[in-house]
């Protein structure tokens, strides 16, 4: 007699009906039906915050550029209403003439001098500011104060210390018997003389940052080094130094992009550009100055912008390689 096998009926559970629910078209989850209208939001979101920003830079920083680079081509003068187009002239004027050499070469020896000057210097105090000592509050407060304050008194404060006849420091030497030097009037002692202030103005900055570097620093790393026998000196050549290579990395381009637009120091301390004529205020000098040449100022403005331009690029794609990030 044949038996017959009854299947009794399988529950369907909740989840799986929630798996035949992602089969059947209109019973998706409402999660990927609204993705689409979730990126659109997004979309217009970021466009509403970005777009302003993006306004204000390309109105007042690449149209002015394009603008120098059309003015830059033009023979013209300030308030004039008639410009002569000379292409390339100003350009070929200016590097074929002896104003290049002494250009470039001020420009070089300013940057170079007040960078590394800087750079070094900061960190030095920055090592002894990372003491644990009393007053160190203080003393960081009155390192980091010179560079926030205005460039034009500090340049107007310092002259009056370089000044030959009436300032402190030839009161001083005069006190001793020594005569003192002719800072404003000799070309090289001018430029000597803007790089000292520039760089105690500045090095307040390189301090802070690298201070901030070494207490950043892991601990345990210098402790380690400390119990297999290196000394204080080995510590920060061999240890501390190397993790300081990304605040040193950011520092050398903040600190070179600054220094080759420096300007207001070296107009109020050296107004006629006696020796310290870098490239910033040659423009300023050619097309506010004597010469009230705005064509030929643009064409030093755009040399200016290139130089700058190489100089982040080389960094960018050279010294980074160099950087140990942790």
């Amino acid at each position: 007699m044949a038996v017959t096998q009854i299947t009794q009926p399988r529950q369907v559970t909740g989840r799986a009906l929630g798996r035949g629910r992602d089969f059947a078209g209109p019973n998706k989850p409402r999660g990927k039906r609204y993705r689409p209208l979730r990126n659109r939001l997004d979309t217009w979101v970021f466009l509403a915050m970005a777009l302003p920003n993006l306004a204000l830079i390309g109105f007042f920083t690449y149209r002015p550029l394009l603008a120098n680079m059309y003015y830059s081509t033009l023979d013209w003068t300030l308030g004039s209403t008639d410009a002569t187009v000379v292409g390339f002239g100003n350009y070929m004027e200016f590097f074929t003439s002896g104003d290049a050499g002494s250009v470039l070469g001020a420009t070089a020896i300013f940057t170079l001098a007040t960078v590394g000057g800087s750079m070094v210097v900061g960190l030095l105090v920055a090592v002894a500011l990372n003491q644990k000592i009393p007053g160190s509050t203080l003393a960081r407060s009155a390192v980091f104060a010179p560079y926030v304050l205005s460039g034009v008194g500090v340049g107007m404060v310092w002259l009056f210390i370089f000044d030959p006849v009436y300032g402190v420091l030839s009161w001083v030497l005069r006190g001793v018997g020594l005569a003192s030097p002719q800072w404003i009037n000799d070309p090289d002692l001018a430029l000597l003389m803007v790089i000292i202030v520039y760089v105690w103005k500045n090095l307040g900055y390189c301090a802070i940052v690298y201070l901030a570097g070494l207490q950043s620093m892991p601990q345990d790393v210098l402790e380690a080094a400390a119990l297999d026998g290196a000394g204080p000196l080995r510590r920060f050549c061999l240890v501390s130094f190397p993790l300081l290579s990304p605040t040193t990395f950011f520092l050398l381009i903040t600190s070179l992009l600054s220094s080759l637009q420096a300007f207001d120091i070296i107009k109020i301390m050296t107004p006629t550009g006696n020796g310290t004529g870098t490239l910033i205020f040659e423009a300023y000098l050619q097309a506010f100055g004597a010469y009230n040449r705005a064509g030929y100022s643009a064409a030093i403005s755009i040399v200016l912008f290139l130089v700058l331009l190489t100089m982040t690029g080389l960094q960018l794609r050279f010294v980074e390689r160099k950087v140990h990030y942790a």
